[in-house]
């Protein structure tokens, strides 16, 4: 398919794209996308990733990576080998990087999520959380950033707020 004919208004499992889930066209893809293509080290960041992420860490907050890109079995060494090659390429700092599913067993004091299902378990569990808006989670309530900038501005209040006497 020609790129200019996908939408960018997805749901998980890129349907809209045409990805057969019934035949686990979505793993295949991403297993082919991070093993023949390189996906985690290649994809550029988000703009202003980057930058927001330093002025965190320069400001004194803790950054923790929870990512599960280890749900396909059978390659996870070139996904947290690519991941970690990429977050070093872009000068992202961080204090700990974890792969796992379950982000609530990752103690932190907010969380940036996308995911409508983590969002709505680290909420459950009374885990603070700002939602990173994409095309599948736009249902849900805020706090909500729309892009980095507005992420580096609501964490840095939550910092302020957990500061004052």
């Amino acid at each position: 398919m020609a790129v200019e004919s996908l939408t960018p208004r997805v749901s998980w499992g890129l349907i809209e794209w045409g990805v057969d889930q019934a035949a686990g066209g979505y793993d295949k893809l991403h297993r082919f996308a991070v093993t023949q293509r390189e996906l985690f080290l290649k994809m550029p960041p988000m703009p202003g990733a980057p930058q927001a992420l330093r002025r965190l860490s320069i400001e004194g907050v803790r950054i923790r990576i929870i990512t599960h890109r280890l749900f396909i079995k059978y390659f996870h060494q070139v996904a947290v080998s690519q991941t970690i090659q990429w977050l070093d390429q872009h000068d992202i700092p961080y204090w700990d990087l974890c792969f796992m599913q379950q982000k609530t067993a990752v103690g932190a004091d907010l969380y940036i999520e996308d995911s409508p299902a983590n969002i709505e378990r680290l909420r459950a569990e009374g885990q603070k959380t700002i939602v990173f808006t994409n095309s599948t989670n736009e249902h849900l309530p805020g706090p909500r950033a729309d892009n980095w900038d507005e992420v580096l501005q609501l964490v840095l209040a939550e910092k302020r707020a957990w500061e004052s006497p």
